[in-house]
């Protein structure tokens, strides 16, 4: 395999995947599609093997776990006021989906922060439930990894924390 690419991440490096939460990155790759060779991150995440392309550094779909001291700023977020979304629901359905996107734990806080405030006030189609249950998951699997707490023990501070939501 040639080395004409610098990598973000390497063999071992742990990482989040946007959409299916942690993972390790267990080795390097070539994958032909439509007849290009593309290099790649080998992520396992769970039972999941994946294939992130490493032109991108893996930016559109990994990013490195959030360090412990950023948590305190995470905690800021969710312990805030929940800022209302729209009642629309295909404009509060594109921008929930934009922030899971972003990937980072700021914008899955905002997210879990916000939807637990139109949970309470509004009404939940059944998008918004699997929005809010998928990035409620997320978060509490990154900061289990990072802080190394017990499941339970960070959901009943997520709990706490959205309480004046």
């Amino acid at each position: 395999m040639t080395d004409h690419v610098q990598t973000a991440f390497h063999v071992g490096d742990k990482v989040i995947h946007w959409s299916y939460g942690p993972g390790e990155i267990i080795q390097m790759d070539e994958k032909e599609i439509n007849g290009i060779i593309i290099r790649c991150y080998v992520l396992k995440v769970g039972d999941l093997t994946l294939w992130v392309p490493v032109e991108d550094n893996g930016e559109n779909c990994i990013r490195p776990l959030t360090k412990p001291e950023d948590f305190e700023r995470i905690f800021v977020i969710l312990a805030a006021p929940g800022e209302p979304l729209s009642n629309d629901i295909m404009e509060r359905k594109k921008i929930v989906r934009q922030r899971m996107r972003a990937g980072t734990l700021e914008s899955l806080s905002q997210v879990v922060r916000d939807l637990t405030y139109h949970k309470r006030n509004g009404k939940m189609t059944e998008n918004d439930r699997a929005f809010l249950e998928q990035t409620r998951n997320l978060l509490l699997e990154e900061w289990c990894l990072v802080l190394a707490v017990p499941m339970d023990e960070a959901e009943q501070e997520l709990t706490r924390l959205l309480e004046n939501t």
